[in-house]
């Protein structure tokens, strides 16, 4: 970030992040012109303009006439070492080097277009965290294939709702997988994938659980393994062309589509969201170099699934020359420590993680810093949801002190942040450090009036290179506008509560579509959570609103740790915490006590299913939810009757 400010010193009032800021956007070509060069980008053609119909949003163009491969840039020929780290929940670790990777993309390229895959069609992946995810998709991308994956995890009716509507050719997945000490068999989910997507010409299945697995129940698939096995063999004998150890790589248009991503489905059937290549690749290069300080050779870790948008943002720091470090199973099993000694193991400088994992692990009682070396580690990163104040506390005092603590925010929307963290800053408890480079992010009242210490909807009013290029199957960008821009027209509205401090940062208050409203006041559920959450006895919450003569009522739900219940004593302490530190309209209604939260499968709880349960409803889409049984915990409580 100082070098590229340095670089840039001659445009800005002062050499400071905050005119570098208004600089960016003041002068928003320009400043995506400056960073294209400030990080090398490879382009088989230069562009001819970079921003066209700045004021069209959406509808903007960016680096039109650029010819580029996303593949490309991250497989550059001076990457040398370990590319990919790759640790199981059972302690097995594989190292896969640059030559490696390169070698297996170039082959697993060639494989698939020897089966017709070229631009534009799609390739599936339901895959673990694991190498094979990473050479797959950068083999499709050097073809100029779309790729989208979901996590194992999914049942088939969630896998069927997202690759049923975007009709992939072929398919890659896994034979099971290894969570909290269990073996999951993912072939009867594949099989049933497998007859249900009459798009798909191939099954191609990673051995995971059993090295050579029986695909009899999936007819027609194949090993991964023996496919990699047979072209290479092609290609020692003489049947490649010399040099074919290194991936050819398509040149495409600057938003040539790269990924599908889904909405999490919660709310109807998910969203497809397209994303360009050029854009994914700018984007995730500034919030990687820049507001996250990656350095060629340092090793970068993130606790996330191929199903969040974490792990395509994690995988470009490929471009960088990092090392990813992969995981695949539960963070707490063997114990609370297993990610910890990886790091120790790896000198990871950075650690990324969701705000529920950092919450769950101070619960734990483990305590980093007593039982590892970080001497390397720069950065913790965390995102999914808003990060406690205390969470900062335990970060701190209990992982390291001398480290960047990073809170971003942004989604699969835009792949990428609005608001990120920034090595220059400081970091205040609480609070995210700062708007991101290049994205003209505010904060709007309910009439569209920028507000500052006062909540209000997150927007971003002009155009920035990673908005989605479209949704799949949207004639005219009707779901696309209606997504975005129906609150606030011309106005990205992102869908997330928030407020600016005073110091220029950003505290979230939960999602837009969550906010309780009882007696008209508007009350983010974040709010509640990092006041409750605080509470030793409380290993985490769910606040929802519930229509109650004539008005709403908040009503809070909490699983406790083991060993403690819910009595009057501890829904006392909870009213009265939540009146002192926040207001009397905050204060529950009603405490009960729950045995599990419903969540996505990335991790985040969903009041709106559970406001629907309480009130008689369906919730729409359960299966999009990574535990739809928990939500017959919410159904017809007699409690709720008072």
């Amino acid at each position: 970030m100082q070098k590229f400010l340095q670089a840039q010193a001659h445009r800005l009032e002062k050499p400071e992040y905050d005119a570098l800021y208004r600089w960016s956007l003041d002068h928003n070509a320009e400043f995506w012109a400056a960073f294209w060069e400030f990080t090398g980008i490879r382009a088989m053609a230069h562009y001819r303009s970079v921003l066209t119909d700045p004021d069209r949003m959406p509808g903007a163009r960016w680096f039109e006439g650029a010819r580029l491969n996303y593949a490309d840039n991250l497989l550059r020929p001076e990457h040398r070492g370990t590319a990919l780290v790759f640790y199981s929940e059972r302690g097995d670790r594989i190292e896969m080097s640059w030559d490696e990777l390169r070698r297996d993309v170039a082959t697993l390229a060639r494989v698939l277009q020897s089966m017709g895959v070229g631009e534009g069609d799609r390739v599936a992946g339901l895959l673990p965290n694991r190498p094979e995810a990473v050479v797959a998709m950068l083999a499709c991308a050097s073809l100029g294939a779309v790729w989208s994956s979901c996590s194992p995890d999914f049942g088939a009716g969630a896998v069927l709702d997202r690759f049923g509507q975007i009709r992939p050719r072929v398919l890659f997945a896994t034979d099971g997988y290894f969570y909290n000490g269990k073996t999951i068999d993912c072939r009867p989910t594949l099989a049933r994938v497998a007859e249900r997507i009459d798009s798909l010409e191939a099954v191609i299945v990673i051995g995971y659980v059993e090295p050579e697995p029986n695909l009899s129940a999936v007819p027609g698939a194949r090993r991964y393994g023996d496919i990699l096995a047979e072209a290479s063999g092609a290609r020692a004998s003489g049947a490649r062309a010399p040099g074919a150890e290194v991936p050819e790589y398509k040149a495409l248009p600057f938003s040539h589509p790269l990924y599908i991503m889904y909405s999490s489905g919660t709310t109807g059937v998910p969203k497809c969201i397209v994303h360009g290549a050029g854009g994914t690749l700018i984007q995730h290069l500034k919030e990687l170099q820049l507001h996250c300080d990656i350095k060629p050779g340092d090793a970068v870790f993130y606790f996330t699934t191929t199903g969040w948008m974490m792990w395509n943002w994690m995988v470009s720091a490929l471009a960088l020359g990092a090392t990813l470090v992969l995981f695949d199973g539960s963070p707490f099993h063997p114990d609370p420590g297993v990610l910890w000694r990886i790091a120790e193991r790896e000198n990871l400088a950075v650690f990324g993680t969701s705000a529920k994992y950092l919450s769950a692990l101070e619960k734990s009682g483990y305590r980093p810093a007593e039982h590892v070396r970080l001497a390397r580690l720069a950065s913790v990163l965390s995102t999914g949801s808003p990060l406690a104040p205390s969470s900062f506390d335990f970060v701190y005092e209990h992982i390291k002190e001398d480290l960047q603590l990073s809170s971003i925010a942004g989604g699969t929307d835009i792949i990428g942040c609005f608001i990120s963290g920034n090595p220059m800053l400081p970091v205040y408890r609480g609070e995210l450090q700062c708007s991101a480079l290049g994205l003209a992010v505010d904060v709007f009242d309910d009439r569209g009036r920028p507000v500052r210490s006062q909540k209000g909807e997150l927007v971003c009013t002009a155009p920035f290179p990673s908005m989605p290029v479209s949704f799949w199957n949207d004639p005219g960008d009707v779901m696309y506008r209606a997504a975005y821009f129906e609150r606030f027209p011309g106005v990205w509205c992102h869908g997330d509560y928030v407020e600016i401090t005073s110091t220029g940062g950003f505290i979230i208050h939960g999602r837009s579509d969550a906010v309780l409203n009882p007696g008209g006041v508007r009350i983010g559920t974040s709010e509640i959570y990092r006041i409750v959450e605080d509470f030793e006895e409380i290993a985490e919450a769910i606040a929802v609103g519930q229509q109650w003569e004539g008005d709403v009522r908040v009503v809070l739900f909490v699983r406790l740790q083991p060993g403690h219940r819910l009595n009057d004593d501890l829904v006392e302490r909870i009213r009265l915490a939540v009146r002192r530190d926040a207001s009397p309209r905050h204060v529950p209604a009603r405490t009960l006590e729950t045995p599990d939260i419903p969540r996505t499968r990335s991790g985040k709880i969903v009041e709106l299913a559970v406001q629907d349960v309480i009130h008689g409803r369906e919730a729409v889409n359960a299966d999009a939810l990574a535990n739809p049984e928990a939500l017959e915990y919410f159904r017809n409580r007699a409690e709720l009757a008072s």
